[in-house]
Order: C-alpha cells, then sequence, then structure tokens
C-alpha cells in the first residue's frame, strides 16, 4: 500500500474534506479521491462513505484506521529515531505530566533540560490519572511524570522522589494548630476530593475506610488548586500533596497543612511504555531524570518549597 494513500486516509477519516488535504498536500482533489478508491479496492471493503459533503468512516473504515494510526506513528518514529541517531540534541520529546506536578516539578525538569539540550524540542501534555495508561499505550507521549499507577505489564516505572501528603485544614479549623493528626480523628469532617477516577480521591476514600469510616463527600474538583482554595474557606479538608504550601495559585495564607500519623506518602516516577524503545532524546530526558532521583536533588527541590 502507498504511504502517502495511508496518510490521506487518515486525515480525511480524523475529519478533512478531501479538497483540504489536496490543498495541504499540493496534490489534486480527483487524483486523492482516486487513490482513496484503490484503498478500498486492496482491503476489500468500502473505508468511507459520503454524508452530505464530507466522507465519514464505516464499519470497516474504523476497524482499519486504528492499525493505520499504528503503522504510520511507527513509520514516524522510525524516521525521527534515524534522525536522531544522527543528532539526538535535535529531536523532539513528548512529555506527559500529572496536572498537579504542573506548577513546581515540571517547571524545573524543562528548564534544566533545555539548558543542556536546547535543541531538543519539548512537547507538554497534562494527563488525567485515568487516561495515564492510553496516552502511553498509543504513543502520544514518550515519558510520563506521574504519582499515578499505570496498568501492570504496560510501563516501566522509575522512582523519583517520595512526597508527603497531608490534610489540609483552614487556618481557622480547631485541628490545624495539630503537630499531626491520624485519620479518624477525621471522622466528621466533609472531605473535598478531586473527581473519580483521580489518585488522590481513592487515597482519600481508601483512607477513611482503612480507618473504619466512609469519607463523607462535600465537593469534587478538576485540580488541587481548586481544592486548596475551597478548604482555606472553610468549606472542609481535603488530602492533598505538601507541594501545595508553595503554590502561589493557593491561598496560603488561610490553609494549613497537617502531617498524618503514621506518614502517607505518594511515590512520583517517570514511566515509558515497556515494549516501545525510547527514542534517542526521549533516552536523555529519562536519564537525567533518573540521574536526579538518585542523586536527591528531586527531594531537595521540594523540600526547598517550604
Amino acid at each position: 500500500m502507498d504511504i502517502r494513500t495511508l496518510r490521506w486516509f487518515q486525515q480525511v477519516a480524523d475529519g478533512a474534506t478531501v479538497t483540504e488535504v489536496g490543498e495541504i498536500e499540493l496534490v489534486s482533489q480527483p487524483a486523492i479521491s482516486r487513490a482513496l478508491a484503490r484503498l478500498d479496492a486492496e482491503v476489500g471493503a468500502p473505508l468511507l462513505r459520503r454524508h452530505g459533503r464530507v466522507l465519514r468512516m464505516t464499519a470497516a473504515g474504523s476497524a482499519f484506521k486504528r492499525h493505520v494510526d499504528e503503522v504510520l506513528h511507527r513509520l514516524d518514529d522510525g524516521i525521527a529515531a534515524v534522525a536522531q541517531t544522527v543528532d539526538p540534541e535535535l529531536g523532539t520529546v513528548r512529555l506527559g505530566f500529572q496536572l498537579s506536578l504542573a506548577t513546581w516539578l515540571v517547571p524545573d525538569v524543562v528548564r534544566a533540560f533545555r539548558v543542556g539540550h536546547p535543541g531538543v524540542q519539548l512537547a507538554l501534555t497534562q494527563v488525567a490519572d485515568g487516561d495515564a495508561d492510553r496516552r502511553l499505550d498509543d504513543g502520544s507521549v514518550d515519558l510520563l511524570l506521574s504519582a499515578a499507577r499505570t496498568r501492570p505489564g504496560l510501563a516501566r516505572r522509575e522512582h523519583l522522589l517520595a512526597e508527603p501528603l497531608r490534610i489540609a485544614l483552614a487556618a481557622d479549623h480547631p485541628l490545624a494548630g495539630a503537630a499531626s493528626l491520624r485519620v479518624e480523628q477525621l471522622r466528621d469532617e466533609d472531605f473535598l476530593v478531586l473527581r473519580e477516577p483521580a489518585a488522590l480521591r481513592e487515597r482519600t476514600v481508601a483512607l477513611g475506610e482503612a480507618a473504619g469510616f466512609a469519607p463523607r463527600i462535600g465537593f469534587e474538583g478538576d485540580d488541587v488548586a481548586t481544592l486548596a482554595g475551597l478548604v482555606a474557606a472553610g468549606l472542609g479538608v481535603a488530602l492533598l500533596p505538601s507541594s501545595v504550601r508553595s503554590d502561589p495559585s493557593a491561598p496560603n495564607a488561610a490553609l494549613r497543612l497537617v502531617p498524618l500519623e503514621p506518614a502517607i506518602i505518594r511515590d512520583i516516577a517517570v514511566a515509558w511504555v515497556r515494549e516501545r524503545p525510547l527514542l534517542p532524546a526521549a533516552a536523555l530526558l529519562r536519564d537525567e531524570l533518573v540521574a536526579r532521583g538518585r542523586d536527591g536533588s528531586l527531594e531537595r527541590l521540594l523540600a526547598d518549597r517550604g
């Protein structure tokens, strides 16, 4: 099969018109239409069907498209690998990250890597906890910075640092002055949590159940900064990462983060697909992250925020 035709099919299947594809590819509309018809014949079934002015995938087209995406992604990776073998300092790294790491860890990682490798492009993507497997699996990210677990067998995870989790309380809460708290002391509190399937939410529910009660959910939010702000306003308590204490988007003057007894931590790691070799530029970033995790510099970065 002709690679150009597969790319044209991919673009049309993703919503582009034949006219638009022709303008982008500098090919006439009839030539693209004939190429798509030949592709139908090679596959043995119609892949696209006209609906008004647009072409939409048939059931056969939907089944075929998944494999086309994978083939073209691997082909593009192969072309990029050749280029990066010649000069890995001119590659691109697709870096995904958990939203709660966006205000402190990710900026430091990007800044440090760019100093040493100014020619490498970093394509950054926020990845929700429930979307981590898909993003790694489909190749939309090469590396993932996250505390969320991935599907067993999918990815390799290398530990970078351990971040304590704290109970966030309003400054005027009766327990705000405590040196530490036990989860059972919070039995009667309203808990502010992230929406499912966030790892922090699952951790909150699990801690409550282990202490013999089901946490009463007072609010469900989309990000840690929102929870911090609502806790500071007195709407409830929340289990939050210790890095929130220096988050400029959180009203820290009205917020107290109290350690739990026993201590609770989350394991922040870098993950990549086990069966897919990293391109040289991504391997450079992975190796630097692992080295910074092992020498303690990332732990010190977190400590310096206190």
